[in-house]
C-alpha cells in the first residue's frame, strides 16, 4: 500500500481516525470510519443532516437571539408536561400508563471522561509553564501573536459564530481538497519519472 499511496497524514491526536491520500483521493484507513464518512461527503444523507442541524441551530441562537438556558428549560418544561399529562390521561382512556426507563450514567464512563480531561488540562498547563518560564521565545511569541489574533476575531464575532464558520468550512474544506486539488495529481506507474 506504501508504493500505491501518495502521502499519508495522521490525525490520531485530534480527529482519532487515519487519512492516507490513494490514487488522487482521500480514503480512510479503518473500513468502519464513520467521521471520515461524513467529513468527506461519502454518505451525503448524514452530512447534509449534521450541516443542515448546525445551521438551524445557529440560526436559532444567533438570529432569533434565543438562549441556550431557555431552550432548555422550555424543552423539559414540554416534555415534563407530556408526559405528566400522559401518565394521568392513561387512567381516564383505560390504557396502562407509560414505562420510565431508569438513567444513570455508568461510573466507568464519567471517570474515562473525566481523566481524558484532567490529562489535557495538565498538559496544557505544562506547555503554559514553559511558555511562562521563558524558555522558548518563538514559542511565546507565537502563543501572544495567536491569542492577539483570536482576541481581534472575538472582538469582531462572537463565539458562537466563530464556531459555526469552523464547522462549515470542516465539512466543506476537505471535499473541495480533494475535488480539485486531488484530482490534479497525475496517477499511474512512476518507473519513467525522472526525479530532481
Amino acid at each position: 500500500m506504501a508504493g500505491n499511496s501518495l502521502s499519508f497524514y495522521k490525525f490520531d491526536e485530534v480527529f482519532k481516525f487515519k487519512v492516507c491520500i490513494f490514487h488522487g483521493r482521500i480514503a480512510s484507513k479503518d473500513a468502519d470510519n464513520r467521521a471520515a464518512d461524513i467529513f468527506l461527503w461519502r454518505n451525503k444523507k448524514i452530512s447534509v443532516g449534521v450541516l443542515g442541524f448546525s445551521t438551524t441551530i445557529w440560526v436559532f441562537f444567533e438570529l432569533l437571539e434565543y438562549h441556550l438556558l431557555t431552550l432548555v428549560c422550555h424543552v423539559i418544561i414540554l416534555a415534563l408536561t407530556v408526559l405528566f399529562l400522559w401518565s394521568n390521561a392513561s387512567a381516564f382512556i383505560n390504557k396502562s400508563p407509560p414505562k420510565f426507563p431508569e438513567a444513570a450514567l455508568p461510573e466507568d464512563l464519567v471517570l474515562g471522561v473525566a481523566g481524558a480531561l484532567r490529562i489535557e488540562v495538565n498538559r496544557a498547563l505544562a506547555i503554559l509553564r514553559d511558555i511562562a518560564a521563558g524558555k522558548d521565545l518563538k514559542k511565546f511569541l507565537a502563543v501572544i501573536a495567536g491569542l492577539w489574533f483570536f482576541s481581534i476575531l472575538g472582538s469582531c464575532w462572537n463565539f458562537l459564530t466563530l464556531f459555526y464558520i469552523s464547522f462549515v468550512l470542516l465539512h466543506t474544506v476537505p471535499l473541495l481538497y480533494e475535488k480539485y486539488v486531488l484530482s490534479k495529481i497525475p496517477r499511474g506507474p512512476l518507473k519513467d519519472k525522472k526525479f530532481l
